[in-house]
C-alpha cells in the first residue's frame, strides 16, 4: 500500500482553505451532530424567554421575611 505523508504546514494550510469551512452540500440533517438537537432549541428558547421575563420583574428579595 502506498501512504500519504502530509507535513505540518501543508495541514495547517488546509485548515484555512474556504473549502474546509463550509459544511458539504449533500450532508445528512441529523440532530444533534450536524445541526442543533430540536430539545437544546427548545431550551435554549425557555432560557431567553427566562431572561426576558428576569429583567422584566423588579428587583425582588429573594426571601419574604414575616417581621
Amino acid at each position: 500500500g502506498t501512504r500519504i505523508i502530509c507535513d505540518r504546514k501543508f495541514l495547517l494550510e488546509c485548515k484555512n482553505s474556504p473549502v474546509a469551512r463550509t459544511p458539504p452540500c449533500c450532508l445528512p440533517q441529523t440532530p444533534g451532530v450536524t445541526s442543533l438537537a430540536q430539545s437544546s432549541l427548545v431550551k435554549l428558547e425557555e432560557l431567553k424567554e427566562r431572561n426576558e421575563s428576569e429583567e422584566a420583574m423588579p428587583d425582588q428579595d429573594q426571601f419574604e421575611m414575616d417581621i
